[in-house]
């Protein structure tokens, strides 16, 4: 049964399912302006998925062809899967940060066997065995990664400014780490039920009331610019910690309020984590070895590979955070690139 949540003041969200997923879902925003309904991210491309959204667009009393406008958080499939669908039912424009709309079309650019190729070699760098690459070596079909032709936005979400919403207040509030583009956006109106705080927040991933989001690399085969996406993420979360929104409306769980005691606890988090990854350097590591070290939500021998490949994404994101801190450092010798604290 699709499930819709009226949050009052012309903003309604559906549950729209993730396939195959923990998450589950991916809470699609209904945001009525003058000119029709505008969603806050689309949900996963998947029939289901897109049954769903139909179906919780009727119980909104409107429909996929009456969509005005699509707003994507960041470009990960589970939010931006169907912006295309969207828009071939309506005609509907999708907005997206520059960063993340730069990702969408080197994506539908490039060879898929270049991609696996890439991350084969990115993996063998940070330490992972080969049995653990070979597949992504061997690995030639378009189809075996989700969203790997996703809508081409056709205009730029700029940070700072609001949003072509007629009717609406929504200003764009950049914050990248989840994904260098990622945005939230600020709904700058009375809250319906007069909680106290500015506003509305939608989230996206940025900040969730009980998941910490995924932080790894910055992936462009043809770049290689050292980021951090750690730290990017905890400047970002301070950024929204000062709107003081009176409610956070996320792409995933539930809506919540007190963003500043959210933000302190994802804060105090990292900094746990990277004190702890550092006593753990106290012999080199590869990043692969590190991930295989750090606490999960399970036993690294029950983690399938593909959450291996991202749970390595994250050690190396940690472990970069820390060369910038001046608290590790790349060491030379055996196979990849190992690090040692300071």
């Amino acid at each position: 049964m699709t499930q819709v949540y009226d949050h009052g003041g012309g903003v309604r969200s559906i549950r729209v399912p993730i396939p195959d997923n923990p998450l589950g879902h991916t809470l699609v925003h209904v945001v009525d302006t003058d000119r029709g309904p505008v969603l806050v991210d689309t949900g996963w491309d998947d029939p289901d998925s897109w049954d769903t959204l139909t179906d919780g667009l009727t119980a909104c009393g409107t429909a996929p062809e009456e969509i005005h406008g699509v707003v994507i958080t960041h470009h990960h499939p589970d939010h931006h899967g169907l912006s295309g669908r969207v828009r071939e039912a309506s005609g509907a424009w999708i907005a997206m940060h520059a960063a993340d709309a730069a990702i969408v079309r080197r994506t539908r650019a490039t060879r898929p066997e270049t991609w696996f190729a890439y991350m084969a070699d990115k993996l063998a760098a940070a330490g992972a065995p080969e049995d653990h690459v070979a597949p992504l070596r061997a690995a030639r079909r378009p189809g075996s990664l989700p969203g790997f032709s996703p809508a081409d936005p056709d205009r730029e979400i700029v940070p700072g400014e609001l949003l072509d919403l007629p009717g609406r207040r929504l200003r764009a509030i950049w914050t990248p780490g989840h994904t260098p583009g990622h945005v939230c956006l600020h709904l700058e109106e009375e809250h319906p039920a007069g909680l106290p705080g500015h506003g509305r927040l939608f989230s996206g991933d940025h900040l969730l009331p009980g998941i910490t989001p995924h932080i790894g690399l910055y992936e462009d085969p043809d770049d290689g610019t050292s980021t951090d996406p750690l730290g990017d993420y905890l400047a970002s979360l301070e950024r929204v910690a000062a709107l003081a929104p009176a409610e956070i409306l996320p792409a995933h769980q539930h809506a919540f309020t007190d963003a500043p005691a959210r933000v302190r606890e994802l804060l105090d988090h990292h900094e746990a984590r990277l004190t702890g990854l550092l006593a753990l350097l106290t012999t080199p590591l590869t990043p692969w070895q590190l991930a295989e070290r750090m606490e999960w939500n399970r036993p690294w021998d029950q983690i399938p590979p593909g959450s291996r490949t991202i749970a390595v994404a994250e050690a190396e994101a940690h472990l970069r955070r820390l060369v910038k801190l001046g608290r590790a450092e790349a060491v030379a010798g055996g196979e990849g690139v190992a690090y040692a604290a300071v």
